[in-house]
């Protein structure tokens, strides 16, 4: 009898615990608890980055562009070597999807011209970062890098400009006294207008800035590097303008490069925004 009292007790508690484990799921307890906690998470990771390609680099440039910024393609007569001069080389990338680039280098009477465009797609690898975050810091890193200038006080002890440095900061440009590659006279030691020095730029993408560096090589041809950089959402964008005279003594004109470079900027900024 006692066995019999015993058994269905037993029925009874295992039924009681199966009644409260299918309650609670029918109830959502533990289910409900654990969706929010899903929900939260999901929400919590960083969007992707606006741009999933890149252009095809060496395609990107209009020929006029080219025409402009590389004199010498039109003194090209035959046809071929302006065709190849146009087409520019490919930089070596093993993800067109992550990285391209294209260099162009043209010969003229008056200097030789190189152009490199470099365009960076950024993911990030962090669920709680997202690739403009992190292209934003890759974007800052260059910006150190490139040590631009603070900017130059006004009269007022406020900044005349964002971004426009101040005329002690050195490594930069001397475009004030720079004449045309055809012109042999030596650079003036007069301090170039802020406006032209190495600075940040606010009309060019989310972020950018301009480095002007003007080699320092004795009585040899002064070669001009003009920098733009920006970035726009998770693409960060380089171009490299150069120029070496072939006339000692000659100084490449900051003003007309800074002009062509940042024109060239605003094409591939207004491209990628396409």
């Amino acid at each position: 009898m006692q066995r019999k009292a015993y058994v269905p007790g037993v029925v009874a508690l295992l039924a009681a615990l199966l009644a409260g484990c299918t309650g609670g799921s029918d109830e959502g307890g533990e289910t409900d608890n654990s969706n929010p906690g899903e929900a939260g998470t999901a929400s919590a990771v960083a969007q992707p980055g606006k741009y999933a390609t890149l252009p095809e680099a060496c395609g990107v440039v209009s020929r006029s562009t080219l025409d402009s910024l590389l004199p010498g393609v039109k003194q090209l007569t035959d046809q071929t070597q302006r065709d190849t001069a146009y087409a520019g080389e490919a930089t070596l990338t093993y993800d067109t999807d992550r990285k391209v680039g294209c260099r162009w280098k043209v010969e003229s009477s008056d200097a030789t011209d190189h152009l490199l465009v470099d365009f960076e797609r950024v993911v990030s690898y962090d669920n709680g970062v997202s690739d403009d975050n992190q292209a934003e810091a890759l974007f800052a890193k260059k910006v150190t890098a490139a040590d631009l200038p603070a900017p130059a006080a006004s009269s007022t002890g406020v900044p005349s400009a964002a971004g426009s440095p101040s005329p002690s900061a050195t490594g930069s440009a001397s475009p004030s006294s720079a004449v045309s590659p055809s012109a042999s006279a030596s650079p003036s030691s007069t301090v170039p207008p802020a406006a032209l020095q190495s600075r940040l730029l606010e009309d060019l993408g989310d972020e950018a800035f301009i480095d002007d560096t003007l080699a320092s090589s004795g009585s040899t041809a002064k070669q001009r590097t003009v920098i733009v950089a920006f970035r726009t959402s998770n693409v960060l964008v380089t171009i490299q303008y150069e120029e070496q005279p072939a006339i000692v003594g000659a100084v490449p004109d900051s003003e007309e490069m800074q002009d062509k470079a940042r024109k060239l900027a605003a094409q591939l900024d207004d491209s990628l925004a396409g």
